[in-house]
């Protein structure tokens, strides 16, 4: 399983936002939302990522008190990427080495979507489910004669 797979399930709503923009804009959208993180694009290209987790840190950095912090000052300016073609083995082996919990999808140097560890975990579960469900149908249909010795 790829990728790719799983943004075709997922579908390709992108939430994004500048550097500049005041970071409490970004988390009136992330609520608005209801989603976990924003890409960080300027000028067409991706420049970070801000998860809930940054704000978290800003959040204590400013004793709660955000005023204009620009979002550039709380991303993560080195997020961590794949591409459609990236194996799903290899995306759970970096998102756990990095702690991270969202990973932007690139082709190049266009984004293409955003992968959660929850897509990343359903996406597991649902081809294990498919395989349970054919092993079961297999082992059902089982012919009689090859039963015996």
């Amino acid at each position: 399983m790829r990728v790719s797979d799983i943004l075709r399930v997922k579908g390709g709503a992108l939430y994004t936002v500048t550097p500049d923009e005041p970071l409490a804009n970004a988390i009136s959208v992330m609520s608005e939302k209801d989603i976990g993180s924003l890409v960080v694009m300027e000028h067409g290209d991706l420049v970070g990522m801000l998860t809930f987790r940054e704000i978290i840190l800003a959040l204590a950095r400013t004793n709660g008190h955000l005023g204009d912090l620009p979002v550039r000052t709380s991303m993560d300016d080195h997020p961590l990427t794949c591409t459609l073609e990236t194996d799903m083995d290899e995306v759970r082996r970096m998102m756990l080495d990095r702690h991270a919990r969202y990973m932007p999808v690139m082709d190049k140097k266009m984004l293409m979507g955003v992968i959660s560890f929850y897509d990343v975990a359903k996406a597991v579960v649902d081809s294990q489910n498919f395989e349970n469900q054919m092993l079961k149908a297999y082992i059902r249909d089982w012919p009689e004669d090859a039963a015996r010795p």
